[in-house]
C-alpha cells in the first residue's frame, strides 16, 4: 500500500510526467526528419551524428552570445550543412546509405570530443540563466498535470510539429512528391519529379530538426555539453519512425515510451528504491528493441528504401 500510495503521489507523477515530456523532446523531433528522410527512400544512420554537432554548436554559440535563440540556430544550421553532406554522399556520389551513416556519425563524435578537449581542457563549462521553461497561465498551476504545460517552448513546438508534419506528407504535392520518390524514383522522375532536389530537401528539413534536437539537450535540457552525450537517441528515432511506420502522427507513443524509461531514474530516487542507475538508463532501449521484435517484423519498408538512384 505504501508503495502504491508513492507511486500515485503528486511528486512522483509530476516529475515522471515532466521529466518524460523533456527527455521525449529531441526523439519526436529527430524523428519527425528521419520520417520524411526515410520516405523519400534514404537511410540516414548519421541522424545520431546531426544531433550531437547541433549540440556541440549550439553550446558553444549560446555560451559565447549568451542568447539561447542564437543557440538555437546555431545547431540548426550545423545540422542543415551535416545533412547536405551527407545528401552529397549517398545522393550524388552513390555511396552506400549505411556506411556513409555510420562514418558521419563517427567523424561527429570523434571531432565534437577532440574540439571540446581543445577548448576547454578537462573543465565543463555551463551555459547560465538561458534555460527557462514557459509555463501556460493557469494551466501550469493545474495539480497533477501542471508539468504538461510547463515546457520549454522547443517542447511545444515538436508537439505542434506532429500534425503537421503528417498533414504535409499525406496532404500536399511535396508530401506525396517525396512518397513517390521514395517508391519509386523512376516513375517520380518521369512525371517531373526532381528525385535529387527532393531528396536534398528532405535532408535539410532533416537537419534543421536533428539540430535542434540536439541544441535543446545541450542548452535547453543540460545548459552544458559532453561527449557524445546524445547517448543513442539518433538511432532510437530512427526505430521509433519505423515502429510507427512512416507516420508521424504516430511518432509521438514512441517517443513518449522513451522519455517514461528515461526519467525513472528520477521517479525512483523520489520513491526512494535503491535500483542501480545503469539498469534504469538501460530500460529505454531495451524498451525499444523488444517493440521493434513484436511490432515491427511485418513492417513494409519504402519500395526503393535504401537504394541510389541514377537518372539514365
Amino acid at each position: 500500500m505504501w508503495f502504491l500510495r508513492m507511486l500515485f503521489s503528486e511528486p512522483f507523477f509530476v516529475v515522471l510526467l515532466g521529466g518524460t515530456l523533456t527527455a521525449s523532446t529531441p526523439i519526436i523531433l529527430a524523428a519527425i526528419g528521419e520520417n520524411f528522410v526515410e520516405s523519400g527512400g534514404v537511410l540516414n544512420l548519421g541522424l545520431e551524428g546531426m544531433m550531437l554537432l547541433g549540440a556541440f554548436c549550439s553550446f558553444i554559440a549560446a555560451l559565447l552570445t549568451e542568447n539561447i535563440y542564437i543557440g538555437l540556430l546555431a545547431g540548426m544550421g550545423a545540422g542543415v550543412i551535416l545533412g547536405i553532406f551527407f545528401g552529397f554522399l549517398v545522393i550524388h556520389l552513390r555511396i552506400n546509405q549505411i556506411v556513409a551513416g555510420l562514418g558521419v556519425e563517427i567523424f561527429v563524435i570523434g571531432l565534437t570530443s577532440l574540439l571540446h578537449r581543445v577548448l576547454f581542457g578537462s573543465e565543463f563549462p555551463v551555459v547560465a540563466d538561458i534555460t527557462a521553461k514557459t509555463p501556460i497561465p493557469f494551466l501550469s498551476t493545474v495539480p497533477y498535470i501542471n508539468s504538461i504545460f510547463n515546457q520549454h517552448v522547443v517542447t511545444y513546438i515538436s508537439w505542434a510539429l506532429l500534425p503537421i508534419a503528417w498533414w504535409v506528407l499525406y496532404k500536399t504535392n511535396f508530401g506525396l512528391n517525396v512518397r513517390a520518390v521514395g517508391e519509386n524514383p523512376v516513375a517520380a522522375d518521369a512525371h517531373g519529379v526532381n528525385v535529387y532536389r527532393t531528396r536534398y530537401m528532405t535532408l535539410i528539413f532533416e537537419g534543421v530538426l536533428a539540430g535542434l534536437g540536439g541544441a535543446f539537450l545541450s542548452i535547453c535540457d543540460l545548459a552544458f555539453f559532453v561527449f557524445h552525450m546524445t547517448q543513442g537517441r539518433g538511432f532510437i528515432a530512427i526505430a521509433i519512425v519505423m515502429l510507427a511506420k512512416w507516420n508521424p502522427s504516430k511518432l509521438f507513443y514512441g517517443a513518449f515510451l522513451f522519455g517514461v524509461c528515461h526519467s525513472l531514474t528520477f521517479g525512483l530516487q523520489i520513491l526512494g528504491l535503491d535500483v542501480p542507475r545503469e539498469f534504469i538508463l538501460m530500460l529505454p532501449y531495451v524498451a525499444v528493441i523488444l517493440l521493434l521484435c513484436i511490432l515491427a517484423r511485418n513492417t513494409k519498408l519504402p519500395g526503393a528504401f535504401c537504394l541510389p538512384y541514377e537518372r539514365e
